[in-house]
């Protein structure tokens, strides 16, 4: 490129900047917080309720989970965490709800194309480095324990 090519991309580069807008930084971590933290009061909320009906705790704890990865998948699916998202950001997507909204979107924008090359071929599509990398990590971890803290 030559230097007055460099100059007015750079000249546009400073122009632009004037017209777009501002991120409104601060209201998305309010906003990220304040989801976040929602999603967590209704799962403590079914927790809660569970070992109040005499379930063991570890049980109570693993239907929990399930129920959240339910409302998550449920909400994507009537097409309400897609707007939770946009609007809390990372505090939609952090919680184990915002897990199962990365299954069930890319099942939903697929099912046109079939089950098998539609659904299931592009449902784990950002879902599955997710679990391939988390297994192999767990795993790793554990040998390491199991070698270091005998």
């Amino acid at each position: 490129m030559t230097k007055a090519c460099i100059r007015e991309r750079e000249a546009y580069s400073r122009l632009s900047e004037d017209y777009r807008p501002k991120r409104p930084i601060v209201r998305n971590i309010i906003l990220a917080f304040v989801v976040g933290g929602l999603i967590c009061v209704v799962g403590q909320f079914f927790l809660d309720y569970l070992v109040s009906r005499k379930l063991a705790p570890t049980q109570a704890q693993a239907m929990t989970s399930s129920i959240m990865v339910f409302l998550g998948a449920f909400l994507t699916g009537i097409g309400v965490y897609d707007k939770l998202g946009r609007l809390a950001g990372m505090g939609a997507a952090l919680p184990i709800t915002g897990f199962a909204n990365s299954v069930v979107s890319p099942a939903m924008e697929f099912k046109r194309e079939g089950f098998v090359l539609g659904v299931s071929a592009k449902m784990f599509q950002v879902a599955g480095p997710v679990i391939v990398y988390g297994s192999l990590v767990s795993v790793l971890v554990s040998i390491l324990r199991l070698y270091i803290f005998k």
